[in-house]
């Protein structure tokens, strides 16, 4: 129950002490320093909440498709209080999120007006402007034929700008499904209170990506080739901190549910050698495997002589020492 109370949740019944957290917390954000994956913490109502931006690597071995725009269906973006929303917004961004935005994460930017362009063209970029509180909503079915009316120049800029793109891949009719570039990085915004689950749906609806949440998990790579899976239980943030900042020993990865596979520490040793010397390795585990029957044939050999000796002293009725 302390620990529950006084302690910030790791996974299921795992939890570590706030004085733990807080500590690992600065080592993080010192490695961090003068760069936007710097996290910060708060508390509320005695619970211990760090928030920020997570990166995570893709992993992936199959096709993702991205979803379609639909031209009328809108809806009204997530409170600029949900930091783990932020990002959709981007019109709410402070000027130093612009500044240091995520390497992997690309936003098209409006297109200059050349110097031709009349009065009618800037007032369509207002009302464009003065219109993106709202975002398109998404449409699963990518087979869906165009409508004839074509879109607006200030509406296609509009609609690229809320749109974020997989290093630099935007949806189109053509490459809607596509592999991610295995090892890239994105990032999310989420907090520690956070569960599995809720960070793979947070990154899937970033990207506008149509495949189910259930479709994909996360794991924790290690330099050494370990590679555990996360539970659903499990907070990726926490489990980050608590794995240190520096990515070249520890990365999160996306991978498919059904293809990613764990790797034990034991296991993961043998990994990296090349294979004369993993050859090598089973050669000498063949020859000692061989001693070892071997001693077991010789052990049991002399059993099955001294019982053979007993029987044939049985008939006689002596008994044989």
């Amino acid at each position: 129950m302390d620990d529950r109370r006084d302690g910030v949740q790791v996974g299921e019944n795992k939890y570590i002490s706030k004085s733990s957290i807080l500590s690992h917390l600065k080592t993080y954000n010192l490695y961090y320093e003068g760069q936007n994956l710097q996290l910060r913490h708060r508390e509320e109502e005695g619970e211990l909440i760090v928030e920020g931006l997570l990166n995570i690597s893709w992993g992936l071995r199959r096709p993702i498709r991205l979803q379609m725009q639909d031209d009328h269906e809108r809806i009204r973006p997530p409170p600029s209080s949900t930091s783990w929303h932020s990002g959709c917004n981007l019109d709410n961004q402070s000027g130093e999120a612009q500044k240091q935005a995520p390497p992997s994460v690309e936003v098209t930017e409006p297109e200059t007006q050349s110097d031709n362009s009349t009065a009618k063209e800037n007032e369509e970029e207002e009302d464009a402007i003065d219109a993106s509180s709202q975002l398109l909503r998404t449409k699963s079915d990518a087979g869906v034929l165009r409508r004839g009316n074509k879109r607006s120049p200030s509406d296609q800029r509009r609609i690229r700008r809320h749109r974020f793109s997989i290093n630099g891949h935007f949806y189109n009719h053509k490459t809607a499904v596509f592999t991610p570039a295995y090892g890239s990085v994105t990032n999310v915004r989420i907090n520690s209170c956070m569960t599995t689950p809720q960070v793979l749906r947070v990154l899937l609806n970033k990207f506008k990506i149509e495949n189910s949440p259930d479709d994909f998990a996360l794991y924790l790579v290690h330099a050494s080739g370990e590679r555990v899976q996360l539970k659903r239980t499990d907070h990726p943030m926490v489990l980050r901190i608590l794995q240190g900042p520096c990515e070249q020993v520890c990365k999160i990865f996306l991978m498919e549910q059904d293809l990613g596979e764990e790797v034990t520490y034991d296991v993961a040793q043998y990994i990296k050698f090349e294979m004369p010397v993993l050859q090598s390795f089973i050669t000498k585990l063949k020859e000692e495997e061989d001693r070892e029957v071997q001693k077991l044939k010789r052990r049991y050999k002399y059993l099955r002589y001294i019982i053979e000796k007993q029987l044939q002293c049985l008939p006689d009725g002596s008994t044989c020492m």
